[in-house]
């Protein structure tokens, strides 16, 4: 038995579907074979029962991408879908009193961040990230806040490996970025000043669901030295604030809506 045959169906169709990236959405099966390491007779296979379901397309440049099936299925993800529903009017809102600037929201998949929405003015600093998208680094304003309110072991998981720099700015020291957590915690929000970018300056809030645990985070980020912290903070708070208080109401709505026949 050879190590393909090792290899179960799912793992397999697993492998291709994440072969696709941001930078590279359009793959031919000898790409597919090569990132995956599965023989082309299998990749052709498996890549034909992925295109009839719908979750790949097949292009006139016989290139495949992530088809619309997939879409279709993500959009049932209740910690993704559901929470974005709720928050994009507070979103839109916190959008339209800033001027050059990117909000984000954002939720935590084990130790990776991702983006759920993104709201970006012309003119605003590049931004990292984008709407659909992870990134394994908490050096982000819903990043810091996201680590700060996981799980112990999580918190631990990640600083327990080395910790990229990207800024003279970025935190890679443990025991300092445990400092910065607690205080995250205890001022209820993030203050990431450059640690990501040279040129942006990022504040987040956390947002609470009906159990009273941190099920997202919503941030703002600015070109650095534009704003003042202290002036942007509270906005942040208010909208995180708010998108938890909805969070609640909805589910106490359906908690107690009576049943019908």
């Amino acid at each position: 038995m050879s190590d393909e045959d090792r290899v179960s169906v799912t793992d397999k169709v697993l492998a291709l579907l994440g072969a696709f990236s941001h930078e590279e959405p359009a793959l031919t099966l000898t790409e597919l074979s090569q990132r995956t390491g599965l023989s082309l007779p299998t990749v052709h296979r498996r890549v034909g029962e992925l295109v009839e379901w719908g979750a790949l397309e097949r292009g006139r440049d016989r290139r495949y991408r992530v088809g619309l099936r997939l879409w279709e299925v993500a959009t049932l993800a209740p910690r993704g879908h559901g929470i974005r529903d709720v928050a994009l009017p507070v979103l839109q809102d916190l959008y339209d009193v800033s001027k050059q600037q990117h909000i984000h929201l954002s939720v935590r998949n084990h130790t990776d961040v991702v983006i759920l929405e993104r709201l970006s003015a012309p003119n605003a600093p590049q931004a990292v990230g984008r709407t659909g998208g992870r990134f394994g680094t908490f050096a982000t304003g819903a990043g810091l806040v996201l680590l700060a309110h996981a799980p112990f072991d999580v918190r631990e998981e990640y600083l327990s490996n080395p910790l990229a720099r990207y800024t003279e700015e970025t935190v890679t020291d443990p025991g300092r970025l445990r400092s910065i957590l607690a205080a995250v915690r205890r001022d209820g929000h993030s203050n990431s000043d450059r640690m990501m970018a040279a040129d942006v300056h990022c504040v987040g809030a956390p947002i609470y669901g009906p159990d009273d645990t941190v099920v997202a985070a919503v941030s703002i980020c600015f070109r650095a030295g534009t704003q003042s912290f202290r002036a942007v903070a509270p906005s942040v708070r208010a909208a995180a604030r708010k998108i938890s208080g909805t969070l609640r109401a909805e589910s106490a709505n359906a908690t107690t809506r009576p049943m019908t026949e």
